[in-house]
């Protein structure tokens, strides 16, 4: 993939050049309010670069999930505002990604300027299946710049037009973030360092089925915890009272079981379980062992023996990956076994261990307790497209670049 000094060389320089951005600004809105900055702060190193080169950046982005049409919920001008903040420089805003007053708001631009454009899904073709209407649309955002950048990673794995169709058209490069990224899950999929543990949360096994088998045959220990801890203990017996449970993965997750144990490979489960009678922060609740679940009860976290022993099964790992929460963390009570990770990821860091958050919850986790970014070795922007890399899959937003 080519690097921006490699498409600064092609260009026969940036200073003049407009440069068209796919960068990842989906963060977290409270109101107009920006709760988590962390993609933003992601994606100034690749925007200051070019623009500190003399290029006219003009940056696009999605926030949320609009249904092909514009909602003021999902615009992108506060995160104008957080971004010209970031850079040090105004970032001009436009309420309009192609058609006119986009076209205007690039003409006018400077070197050196910084353009956002607003929310790329309010434009129903950037994720359309049809191939000609998404390429339709890739024209139009095409027809603004004279190269791309692709920065973007938390949307790689996924074939829309300003990931996928845009590099067609356009000379093209990664953005640093996105070489960043690549690179560290290059490592883990590749060349970890071993002792190698992963820890997997989250609501459901069927989400990570594919890294779960993945990993198996790299990992030496795999850590479960969160609401796809259930399915395990299910398949090896247990009931799991009123929990969340995906009774139609119980024979894949059997299976798994099977796999690791002739392959060697540790998988770590929850010793005791922190049980509510609802899924409310002021619910009844207590800590039961994982096997005597009670029948009207659900699991909502893991529980202070299991902290321990994830801690212990962590002491000697020199990789760890961590993708999603051990519980439900937005709730106070049953934040414990999220934060009791985040801790001890912290701690191995400091010791030399390489730790990755994989984006999504788990960063957003991580943040809310106050941990800063250079705490762990890498925060992941992309929770999806990590894990797909991680299973070995065809990234069609990787894929274009590599020419």
């Amino acid at each position: 993939m080519r690097t921006l000094e490699q498409l600064g060389r092609d260009l026969g320089g940036l200073a003049g050049r407009t440069v068209l951005v796919r960068s990842d600004l989906n963060v977290p809105l409270d109101g107009s309010t920006i709760t988590d900055d962390g993609r933003v702060r992601a994606s100034v190193p690749t925007i200051y670069e070019l623009a500190d080169a003399g290029a006219r950046v003009v940056v696009t982005a999605h926030l949320g999930r609009p249904k092909g049409v514009p909602e003021e919920k999902y615009s992108l001008a506060p995160v104008a505002e957080r971004l010209a903040e970031l850079l040090g420089r105004p970032v001009r805003f436009v309420g309009q990604t192609v058609g006119p007053d986009a076209r205007a708001a690039v003409e006018a631009m400077s070197d050196g300027d910084v353009l956002l454009l607003e929310n790329l899904r309010f434009n129903a073709a950037e994720t359309a299946k049809n191939d000609e209407e998404r390429a339709e649309f890739a024209r139009e955002l095409a027809g603004l710049a004279d190269a791309f950048v692709s920065d973007g990673f938390g949307v790689v794995h996924r074939a829309q037009a300003s990931v996928y169709d845009v590099a067609r058209i356009l000379p093209h490069a990664a953005g640093k973030l996105v070489l960043d990224e690549v690179e560290v899950m290059r490592q883990l999929r590749e060349d970890p360092k071993r002792p190698y543990a992963v820890i997997l949360g989250g609501a459901k096994v069927s989400d990570k089925l594919g890294v779960i088998e993945s990993l198996i045959s790299v990992a030496d220990r795999l850590l479960i915890g969160g609401g796809m801890v259930f399915t395990f203990l299910k398949a090896q017996g247990h009931e799991v009272g009123t929990s969340l449970l995906e009774e139609d993965q119980v024979e894949t997750v059997k299976g798994y079981l099977e796999t690791a144990a002739e392959r060697g490979v540790e998988i770590v489960l929850p010793t005791d379980i922190v049980v509510a009678d609802s899924f409310s922060a002021d619910a009844r609740h207590e800590v039961v062992a994982a096997d005597a679940i009670p029948a009207d009860m659900m699991g909502l976290d893991i529980g202070p023996e299991s902290e321990r022993l994830f801690a212990e099964r962590l002491a000697d790992a020199k990789t760890i990956f961590w993708n999603g929460p051990m519980g439900a963390f937005e709730m106070e009570p049953f934040a414990s076994g999220t934060k009791a990770v985040a801790d001890v990821l912290v701690e191995r860091t400091k010791d030399g261990a390489m730790t990755v958050v994989g984006g999504g919850d788990s960063a957003a986790a991580v943040r809310e307790f106050g941990h800063a970014d250079d705490d762990f070795g890498h925060i992941s922007t992309g929770g999806g497209a990590s894990l797909e890399y991680l299973e070995g899959k065809e990234l069609p937003g990787l894929n274009v670049l590599e020419d």
